[in-house]
C-alpha cells in the first residue's frame, strides 16, 4: 500500500497549493479594487485644476515642457512588478520595449520602477540611471511618485533628452491589460485637458462646469502672474499623470496574478480531483480483490 501513501501526499500537497494559490487570489483582487478606487478618489479636485488650467491655457505657449528638442537621446521610465507569479504582466511590458528599440533605434537611458524592471534593464546591458525598486510597495504615495516626476522633468529640461516615454501595462478591464509606450514629455495643452477631462467625464459635465466658472467671474486676480502659476500647477498635473500611472499598473499586476492565481487554483483543484478519483479506483479494485479472495477461501472451506 505505500503507492496509496504516496497518491495521498500528492492529494494533500495538491490541496495546499490550491489553498495558497485561492488566497492569494482573493489577495490580489482586494488589491486591484484598492488600486481602481485611488485612480477614481481624486475627482473634485481635478475639476477645480482644470478650471484653474482653462483660466491660463492661452499663456502657455511659451511653456519650455510643451517643447520638442533636437537631440538624439530617449529617457524611457519601465514600470514592472517586484515578483512574479503574475502571468505574462512583466514579459508583456519587455517585450514592448524591445519592440520600440528596433523599430525606433533611440538611444535610450532608463529609468526603473520595481524589480523586474530594474533586472531586465541591467541583464540587457542598457544604460540604467535611476532605480526606485526600493521606493515603492502596493501602496502607492503621491509622496514618493513626485520623486521620479520631478526628475522627468528636470532631465527633460536639462536637454539631454528629446523625449520621456513610460513603458507600463494598461489597465482596460479585469481580463484585459496591454503593454504601451507612452509618450510623457514633451506634453502639451490639449494632452492636459484631455487627461484631466477624462477623469472627471462620468462625473461631471465639463463644458458646462466651465462654462459656469467662467461667468462666475470675469478674470481671476493673479499675483504675480499667469506664467509663474503655470510653473506650480503643471508640475502638480504631471506628478498627477505619473501618480495615475503607477496605478494603473498596479491595477494591471494585480488583476494579472489574480488571473494566474485562478487559474492555478483550477488547476490544482482539476489535478487533486484526478488523483482522488484514482485513488478511489485503485483502493476500490484493492477491495474488490480481497473480498474476492475471502469468498474463494471460504468456499474452499465448504469444499
Amino acid at each position: 500500500m505505500a503507492w496509496a501513501k504516496e497518491i495521498r501526499r500528492k492529494i494533500s500537497s495538491i490541496k495546499n497549493t490550491w489553498k495558497i494559490t485561492k488566497a492569494m487570489e482573493l489577495i490580489s483582487t482586494v488589491k486591484m479594487k484598492k488600486a481602481q478606487d485611488s485612480v477614481m478618489a481624486k475627482k473634485e479636485i481635478v475639476l477645480e485644476i482644470l478650471k484653474v488650467f482653462a483660466r491660463i491655457e492661452d499663456s502657455l505657449s511659451w511653456y519650455p515642457l510643451f517643447d520638442n528638442w533636437l537631440w538624439d537621446k530617449t529617457l524611457a521610465v519601465v514600470i514592472t512588478s517586484n515578483k512574479w507569479l503574475c502571468w505574462w504582466y512583466n514579459i508583456w511590458v519587455m517585450k514592448k520595449i524591445n519592440s520600440y528599440i528596433k523599430e525606433t533605434n533611440e538611444v535610450i537611458d532608463f529609468i526603473t520602477v520595481w524589480k523586474k524592471a530594474a533586472n531586465f534593464v541591467s541583464k540587457t546591458w542598457n544604460n540604467l540611471i535611476a532605480d526606485f525598486s526600493k521606493d515603492f510597495t502596493d501602496n502607492i504615495k503621491p509622496i514618493y511618485t513626485k520623486r521620479i516626476s520631478r526628475l522627468l522633468k528636470d532631465e527633460f529640461m536639462s536637454w539631454a533628452y528629446k523625449k520621456v516615454v513610460v513603458f507600463y501595462s494598461h489597465y482596460i478591464n479585469t481580463i484585459k491589460q496591454i503593454p504601451v509606450n507612452k509618450d510623457f514629455l514633451p506634453i502639451s495643452s490639449v494632452d492636459i485637458k484631455n487627461y484631466l477631462s477624462e477623469i472627471i467625464e462620468d462625473s461631471y459635465d465639463i463644458e458646462l462646469e466651465l462654462k459656469a466658472d467662467i461667468e462666475s467671474q470675469n478674470d481671476y486676480k493673479i499675483e504675480p502672474s499667469k506664467e509663474e502659476l503655470a510653473e506650480h500647477i503643471i508640475p502638480i498635473i504631471l506628478d498627477m499623470m505619473f501618480y495615475d500611472l503607477l496605478l494603473e499598473s498596479k491595477a494591471s499586476e494585480h488583476s494579472s496574478r489574480m488571473i494566474a492565481m485562478k487559474n492555478a487554483k483550477d488547476n490544482a483543484a482539476k489535478i487533486a480531483w484526478n488523483l482522488t478519483l484514482k485513488y478511489n479506483k485503485a483502493r476500490q479494485a484493492i477491495i474488490t480483490k480481497e473480498v474476492s479472495e475471502i469468498t474463494s477461501w471460504v468456499e474452499s472451506l465448504k469444499d
